[in-house]
């Protein structure tokens, strides 16, 4: 008998014939598309051609017929598969926002993602940016952007704020400093005219000479006489003189008491 074996072989065998004899017929149109993928400005695999009329484009084997097949429609431009950058942008949006940034998301260290060398460049650039525009704006001159140059450098300001604060204090100071200057040299040139101007009377009295008129001398007031005070008695046949001042009393017993002694010295003095 048939051994069933032998029958699967022979089946195998019949099919395999009978896709050659179907691959046989069918037609190449490589040429085709090579032509229309040139003429439609794209690849080949952009290029669809249409299974019902193979028998027409495989005819076609010139650029002639192959633009008459894409005028009318055989021939065709695939169009562009679309691929969505939606979900990217939304994406970007939010970690712009600062999403998705935690602990899970980073992958590198924090001075790999962002260099200390890097923000320090920045803020150098910034600083050094804004003095001289300062300097071109006349707000500075060359010594004090010199010197808070050198200040930048040596990392005393961290941010513009801070270095424009610095140097409206330096200007205000500065401009204190000249303005007390400027009055105590208006106050040295005042004493300086005022001592030149007495020099020039004193030199001029002494030009003039003993023949001027003399200056009147003011009045000394003469010192008032000390006063005693007695007790109130009676004295009788008192005397007083005064061989220095000229001058002698006598008194008879009835007369006059101590007290108007007193008085008459008095009046005597004064006068």
């Amino acid at each position: 008998g048939f051994h069933p074996f032998a029958a699967h072989l022979h089946r195998r065998v019949r099919e395999r014939e009978k896709k050659r004899e179907k691959w046989l017929k069918m037609v190449s149109l490589k040429l085709q598309k090579r032509l229309a993928g040139d003429i439609l400005k794209c690849g080949r695999g952009k290029v669809w051609l249409d299974p019902n009329e193979t028998n027409e484009i495989s005819m076609a084997n010139s650029r002639q017929n192959i633009r008459k097949l894409v005028k009318d429609g055989f021939i065709i431009r695939k169009p562009t598969k679309i691929h969505s950058r939606s979900r990217a942008r939304r994406m970007k949006e939010a970690k712009r926002k600062g999403r998705h940034s935690g602990y899970g998301k980073r992958k590198g260290t924090r001075e790999a993602r962002l260099p200390t060398k890097v923000l320090w460049m920045r803020r150098m650039r910034v600083l050094r940016r804004l003095l001289r525009k300062y300097r071109e704006a006349k707000k500075i001159d060359k010594h004090m952007y010199h010197e808070m140059y050198m200040k930048v450098k040596g990392n005393v300001f961290k941010n513009k704020r801070v270095l424009m604060e610095s140097i409206h204090k330096t200007k205000a100071e500065k401009a204190r400093d000249k303005t007390l200057s400027d009055q105590f040299e208006a106050k040295r040139a005042k004493n300086k005219a005022s001592r030149e101007r007495k020099l020039a009377r004193r030199e001029e009295r002494f030009a003039q000479g003993p023949s001027a008129e003399p200056v009147e001398a003011a009045p000394v007031a003469a010192a008032p006489a000390k006063i005693t005070t007695l007790p109130p008695r009676t004295t009788r046949g008192a005397t007083m003189s005064s061989p220095k001042h000229g001058y002698g009393i006598t008194l008879s017993p009835p007369d006059l008491e101590v007290d108007d002694y007193v008085c008459i010295l008095n009046i005597m003095f004064v006068s």
